[in-house]
């Protein structure tokens, strides 16, 4: 039996599925883990410490399988009650139903997913006072956490110009009113942190629109999000998500270095971080890797959105992420810089239209937590063995020497360095970076 919002019991949503359990590499049953372990060390600590998993709300349980070609494809037991509010407790109650069978530590949602629909703000801030009674219920039933909480500023068509840098301050303050809500929400069912997705914060033509109006505004608005969340205590990460465009031409947050630009203009390094969506890294032209370096080197780094897109279309497609290399090369940037505190991985992707069964959500998971716990080992065994980091010290030794010193100090000039070619004689050659062999040695890692 499952449990519903009020604690009553009644017929599973998955009565054919039981626990996902760990069954190592040699199993060929498909609902079963081949290499999520979450007991096992790895670098020191345990799999699921590592990974801290979490299956998102929306893709998983919202989502009827509509697209912009064709109507809804999904029949979720779920979706249907006996009235909206009915049916939205159905749906909480097939969620952890999901994630206890599943065995994984974290969820994630926006505020608007856990609610049935509410045709005003007041509407929606009484049911999610509901909703966040009701959650909290199942967290302590079931052990469940979540990792972090967000509000939907993208989806009512009162943003469609955006939400906090929109031209309408009463849509700014409807905006300003959900997040207000959405972060109580996350602060009292003890979220890891709390994540601003805006998703049209930016613009479609310049021709209507007034950038230094609507980049003050971001700030404004950010920096209150911040003062707020001391105010009421919450101790989680405030987290941008990176994307350049889609749905609309040109978004504001397009990469990691943009916000840093962003955040340092307006005072707020330190108190907001990012949230890395591996499909949105390769829509603003990088890797996921970099988009992960990059945050590390910046000291921005929050959490992670786990999917990728199709390589030949260029949509955000939010599919699962089986590309092994891809996470490893992403996870060595990662691991050696402490990992992921408040953050974690979130299975932000979606099991596509023509997978219809309850199975194929179970079936997209278990593939999606395996390649990435395949990644950890992999980018493990490359870490443990330390020839990439002995290349790269080794490639940047000359900085300790007394003249890579000299040439950062502070009392270096642009003549007392050029002056030093001539005094010591400088012709220095080229160096190999040997860039086939340590791709050689990341693919042998593969696990």
């Amino acid at each position: 039996m499952t449990v519903d919002a009020q604690g009553g019991a009644h017929a599973p949503f998955f009565p054919e599925i039981g626990p996902i359990c760990f069954e190592g590499p040699q199993s060929d049953n498909p609902l079963a883990y081949q290499y999520y372990d979450k007991d096992r060390v790895v670098l020191g600590k345990r799999m699921e410490d590592h990974l801290r998993m979490a299956v998102c709300y929306w893709h998983t349980y919202c989502w009827d399988g509509v697209d912009m070609f064709g109507a809804p494809a999904f029949e979720r037991p779920w979706h249907q009650g006996a009235s909206p509010r009915d049916a939205a407790d159905r749906k909480m109650a097939a969620a952890f139903e999901f994630l206890t069978k599943l065995d994984l530590p974290f969820y994630c949602f926006h505020d608007v997913d856990v609610v049935e629909p509410s045709p005003t703000p007041a509407a929606l801030s009484d049911n999610l006072r509901r909703a966040t009674e009701a959650l909290a219920a199942h967290q302590d039933r079931t052990g469940k956490r979540l990792l972090w909480g967000t509000a939907n500023l993208t989806n009512h068509r009162r943003y469609a110009a955006g939400a906090l840098t929109n031209p309408d301050p009463d849509i700014v303050a409807c905006a300003v009113h959900q997040i207000r809500d959405c972060l109580n929400a996350t602060h009292a069912l003890g979220g890891q942190n709390y994540v601003l997705w805006g998703g049209r914060e930016g613009y479609d033509t310049l021709l209507n629109t007034r950038l230094d109006r609507e980049l003050e505004q971001y700030g404004r608005f950010l920096s209150l999000v911040v003062e707020h969340k001391h105010k009421i205590g919450f101790k989680g990460k405030i987290m941008i998500e990176p994307k350049p465009h889609e749905p609309v031409y040109h978004m504001y947050d397009f990469d990691t270095a943009t916000i840093y630009g962003f955040l340092s203009r307006f005072g707020l390094l330190g108190e907001v971080h990012v949230n890395i969506e591996p499909n949105h890294s390769t829509l603003s032209g990088h890797s996921f890797a970099h988009e992960i370096a990059m945050a590390v080197s910046l000291g921005m780094m929050g959490s992670i959105d786990i999917n990728c897109g199709n390589s030949q279309n260029g949509w955000d497609t939010d599919q699962f992420n089986l590309d092994i290399r891809d996470m490893t090369l992403a996870l060595i940037e990662l691991l050696p810089a402490g990992g992921l505190d408040t953050g974690g991985f979130n299975f932000d992707a979606k099991v596509r239209r023509q997978s219809s069964d309850l199975s194929d959500l179970f079936f997209g998971h278990i593939g999606g937590v395996d390649a990435l716990a395949r990644a950890l080992l992999s980018a493990a065994e490359l870490i443990e063995k330390g020839a990439l980091k002995s290349h790269k010290e080794a490639r940047y030794a000359g900085w300790q020497d007394p003249l890579g010193q000299a040439m950062m100090a502070e009392t270096a000039s642009l003549d007392s360095i050029a002056d030093q070619v001539v005094e010591q004689g400088l012709n220095p050659d080229h160096a190999s970076g040997r860039q086939e062999y340590l791709e050689n040695l990341v693919n042998r890692s593969l696990v």
